[in-house]
């Protein structure tokens, strides 16, 4: 969300109509979120055929769930801000051909080692595309469209993974679970020629890196036809020289921040913790519980599908109301529909209900809980505000499945698994609320 920020002093693209190039950007990089939504939840899906297949207890899934959640991890640290060096362009590119190809080797995973290591080096891919995909859509968006464009297509995600879902019941049911991961790999890497043709690169990048104006001129015409490309590489160029550099992350707790961070920190840590359980485990804790694999995983399908209306409604929202008021009451509801799932049975309607609106408010509100980031740090710590808190988060979507795996290892019902959920979701939920009020106490 910093990077919504920092490209608003762009007055030629902040002018600039709603055009082919600005729809395209928006349109690949929306592909990207789905692609790389449908290959993080894959695992998930195929889960419990495999463990079927290879004589597994369930809870031998919860290190394959987490290594891939600590390979996104790495890859939004370590790949993702390699975009300043190289571009957004060519990491993009990189990440895609990374997540599609070890995806695909996944499908030969013989031993849990294999699944292990695959399931690492796919994270990386995801990890890395994600971030360069929300800030290069957000700097060639108009500021009056660039909220709304940044969460339709961050909406990509939770669509990917629910259409995952309904594609991977037929395919498992038809070819084996190898079937799912030869799909995830083979539709990134098919999508890479197409990037390299029309995905155009950051032209801040460009201006950043002084590339000659025969380069960026053909790129600002498709912005705006009427600008002049010298006026623009000179306002892109007196911005960059401006934007302050080398903030420390011990300026989070300084001047009064320390509490605002502190909860922010709970926020993320819980609500990713809780969302990344949900996701990985609910297909096989449902079929745990009676449910036949395929009704599995339709609820949870549902349930990324309830983040992607979760998402624009609670962003619209949020524009007019109190997102403290909002995000800590999705929170909170989230929690009470958490528990119908877990109290639901195998009743397919209160299950696929329960999912619906647990992910409305899980799902959904973690894109709310992005910009809520943004908003509550001045614009020179603003980056790592959001970068830090979004790290925080990273670790409660590692400890999520690894808890789900211990549960499970000791033998606790499905239902009581499920049910633990809503600890750390009103968790959350009560951060935020207190966010607030140490907000409008303190104007921090």
């Amino acid at each position: 969300m910093a990077t919504l920020e920092a490209t608003a002093g762009n007055a030629v693209v902040d002018r600039a109509r709603f055009g082919p190039l600005q729809l395209g950007v928006t349109a690949l990089c929306a592909v990207i979120a789905m692609l790389d939504g449908f290959d993080t939840q894959a695992i998930a899906y195929v889960a419990p055929r495999i463990a079927e297949d290879w004589g597994l207890t369930p809870a031998a899934f919860g290190p394959i769930f987490a290594v891939g959640l600590l390979g996104l991890t790495v890859g939004a640290f370590l790949l993702s801000p390699a975009a300043d060096k190289f571009g957004r362009k060519t990491i993009i590119l990189i990440s895609t051909v990374i997540f599609g190809l070890f995806a695909l080797l996944t499908a030969t995973s013989g031993t849990m080692n294999e699944l292990l290591i695959y399931r690492f080096l796919t994270g990386i891919g995801l990890g890395a595309a994600m971030p360069n995909i929300i800030a290069l859509t957000s700097e060639y968006a108009p500021e009056r469209l660039r909220a709304t464009l940044v969460t339709v297509m961050f909406c990509g995600f939770p669509l990917g993974s629910t259409l995952g879902g309904l594609v991977s019941t037929g395919l498992i049911a038809q070819f084996g679970w190898h079937s799912v991961f030869v799909l995830g790999g083979v539709l990134p890497l098919l999508l890479v020629p197409v990037l390299m043709v029309f995905l155009p690169e950051s032209v801040r990048f460009l201006v950043a890196k002084g590339a000659p104006e025969n380069k960026i001129a053909p790129i600002v015409r498709r912005i705006d036809a009427n600008a002049s490309t010298a006026e623009f590489v000179a306002h892109l160029r007196g911005e960059q020289a401006q934007a302050p550099k080398g903030f420390s992350v011990a300026q989070l707790f300084t001047q009064g921040r320390a509490p605002v961070t502190g909860l922010l920190w709970v926020a993320f840590f819980m609500n990713l913790l809780v969302m990344y359980f949900l996701v990985n485990w609910l297909p096989t804790l449902l079929k745990g519980a009676g449910l036949p694999l395929s009704m599995a995983i339709l609820s949870t399908a549902t349930l990324n599908l309830g983040g992607v209306v979760g998402a624009i409604a609670l962003g619209r929202l949020i524009d007019r109301f109190s997102p403290y008021l909002v995000l800590g009451a999705a929170y909170a509801a989230s929690g009470v529909f958490i528990a119908v799932i877990a109290l639901g049975g195998t009743h397919l309607t209160t299950l696929l209900v329960g999912a619906a609106l647990s992910g409305f408010g899980v799902v959904g509100a973690q894109i709310g809980c992005n910009a809520l980031a943004a908003s509550v740090y001045p614009t020179a710590i603003r980056a790592t505000g959001v970068g830090w808190a979004l790290g925080v988060g990273r670790i409660g979507a590692i400890v999520g499945p690894l808890v789900g795996g211990a549960l499970l290892a000791n033998k606790w019902a499905p239902g009581s698994i499920i049910l633990t959920a809503v600890v750390p979701a009103l968790i959350a939920s009560l951060a935020v609320f207190v966010l607030g009020g140490v907000r409008k106490k303190s104007g921090v």
